[in-house]
């Protein structure tokens, strides 16, 4: 079927605005899609990561954090503040990963903690983006 761009979601919260709570964050969902994902998130394959955060997280850039990864030096990756909507969750890091995979890889999303809210629909069933 050939390869195209798929995109991965995800997204967390953290306790509060610290570099060390928003770095466990980040650790912990990058793992999470890795073990949702077995062998898919190859640096080398990943167009790009976009993270956006809410605006009372200023402690750290997420990219800071996910560049420490072994390989992802050189990934592109991109740090973004979300739009502050009155009554929103708060404290919270969303991504949006773009990589090159096989057509028919499954991709499955991971949305953690207080996130879960998000998408409960995406929390248990792999998901494919068509």
């Amino acid at each position: 079927m050939g390869w195209r761009v798929r995109a991965i979601r995800g997204a967390t919260t953290v306790a509060e605005n610290t570099e060390g709570a928003i770095a466990e964050a980040v650790i912990e969902l990058l793992e999470e899609l890795e073990r949702l994902n077995p062998g898919v998130l190859d640096p080398d394959e990943i167009v790009n990561l976009i993270f956006s955060v809410t605006p009372d997280l200023d402690a750290v850039f997420p990219a800071k954090i996910a560049r420490q990864r072994p390989g992802w030096n050189d990934v592109p990756l991109l740090d973004l503040q979300q739009m502050a909507v009155k009554g929103s969750l708060p404290r919270c890091i969303r991504l949006l990963l773009q990589i090159n995979l096989p057509a028919e890889v499954r991709v499955r999303h991971a949305y953690l903690r207080e996130a879960a809210e998000l998408r409960p629909d995406w929390q248990y069933a792999p998901m494919t983006l068509q």
